[in-house]
């Protein structure tokens, strides 16, 4: 067993791993199936239908350690008509993010204070190793 799974499934304080997910998009069933098929029990946050506020986008960032533009979703339609080219501060894409969760990039992985984009879907095996 892989020193990452051992740990997760034998030390109870480890923190709950979570994953932002949209069933719609392949990259993210990918992520749930791998994190399923290693029994590993997480959290499933479907963000489109309860969206994120400024502050749990504002988290994630942290988590992330990058900037708000970093997490938007550029092949998005939404994106391409009406933020594509314009200068937007930080605290105007968090809210934009906020208003318009298909524009987040997904999935994204949480594990404590650190998250990852998991894509590929192993980007979660560097998380919680």
């Amino acid at each position: 067993m892989p020193h990452w799974l051992s740990l997760i499934l034998t030390n109870n304080t480890m923190k709950e791993l979570i994953i932002y997910h949209n069933n719609r998009c392949s990259k993210s069933r990918q992520a749930c199936s791998l994190i399923e098929d290693k029994g590993i029990n997480a959290k499933v946050v479907e963000y489109i239908k309860n969206p994120l506020s400024q502050k749990e986008i504002k988290d994630l960032l942290k988590k992330l350690n990058m900037k708000a533009e970093e997490l938007v979703r550029k092949n998005e339609e939404l994106y391409k008509t009406n933020y594509k080219g314009k200068t937007i501060s930080e605290t105007e894409w968090i809210k934009i993010l906020a208003e318009n969760p298909i524009l987040i990039e997904r999935p994204i992985v949480v594990y404590g204070d650190k998250a990852v984009i998991a894509r590929p879907a192993e980007n979660i095996f560097n998380l919680i190793s």
